[in-house]
């Protein structure tokens, strides 16, 4: 966790039953419409990476590159979106992960890292992994090595971040909620 994570937990909104019965919504908006602790928020990361010599960061659509873009400026590295399927015009890679109810499909360029590229994952929140998981295969694909996966929220008990790590990457989270929070 950050050392700023118990601030920038406070900060976000929970909103119940939303979007079914039984769901907390963790709601990043007012975090974001706070300028200090969206200040505090990125600085959390750049303090974070700033000495891991990253060559990219790549963020995840659509709220990953609300942390992506910031933070790969202040870091002075390049940015690169992993979109939903049919987002990028020129030749791309993919990979399907499953959801509760189906499955989805995020893109990379094929030319979005050059072989042994650092790269550093980043999304707004860990629920079950499949998303943060499937970035990692594309960048792991296109030859590029994944130093971390970040995000602002982590759902522990939803699993993600279990699933990350047996899949062999850490997890970096400014903050985290349990269902009960």
């Amino acid at each position: 966790m950050s050392i700023y994570g118990d601030y920038i937990k406070s900060v976000i909104r929970t909103v119940p039953d939303w979007p079914q019965p039984g769901v907390n919504f963790r709601d990043i908006t007012p975090l974001l419409q706070n300028s200090a602790a969206f200040r505090k928020l990125i600085d959390s990361f750049v303090h974070r990476y700033q000495e891991m010599d990253l060559d990219a960061i790549a963020a995840i659509d659509a709220r990953g590159f609300i942390v992506g873009a910031p933070l790969a400026y202040e870091l002075g590295c390049s940015f690169v979106p992993v979109r939903k399927k049919g987002k990028l015009p020129f030749r791309t890679i993919s990979e399907t992960y499953t959801l509760e109810y189906g499955e989805a499909e995020v893109e990379l360029h094929s030319d979005a890292f050059q072989q042994g590229d650092r790269i550093l994952i980043v999304d707004d929140l860990v629920a079950t992994g499949g998303t943060m998981l499937a970035a990692a295969k594309l960048i792991t694909r296109s030859g590029g090595q994944v130093v971390e996966t970040a995000t602002i929220v982590d759902l522990p008990d939803l699993g993600g971040s279990r699933r990350i790590h047996e899949a062999g990457y850490s997890v970096f989270a400014v903050c985290s909620f349990t269902e009960d929070e």
